[in-house]
């Protein structure tokens, strides 16, 4: 169940990245979102086997993606959807995979 989140954002985030850039020709859209799209679907992969380091790798995923529509928020004073959209993702999957890490750590 909790590699669905990582294929999800996998999947919008190749798809925004490359919508971004087929739009403004904006070369770091393309790049960050096929690049975070892999790591997450990576992620996701190693979720589903249960392999070491998957939840940990879709944390990290999570806190970057977070980080980075952080300033783009600002720079827009909230008024656009795009940034707005990365700052919710972001913020619920840095909170769903921090929890998944905890549980898998701790038992809690």
């Amino acid at each position: 169940m909790a590699e669905h989140p990582s294929f999800t954002l996998a999947g919008l985030l190749a798809v925004g990245g490359t919508a971004g850039y087929i739009r403004t020709r904006s070369k770091p859209s393309l790049i960050a979102g096929l690049g975070l799209g892999v790591s997450y679907a990576y992620a996701g992969y190693l979720i589903r086997g249960n392999k070491d380091y998957g939840t940990e790798l879709a944390l990290g995923n999570s806190i970057f993606l977070l980080g980075s529509a952080i300033p783009r928020v600002i720079k827009t004073k909230g008024r656009a959807p795009v940034p707005l959209g990365l700052f919710a993702a972001g913020a619920l999957a840095t909170f769903y995979y921090q929890k998944k890490v905890r549980e898998f750590r701790y038992g809690v």
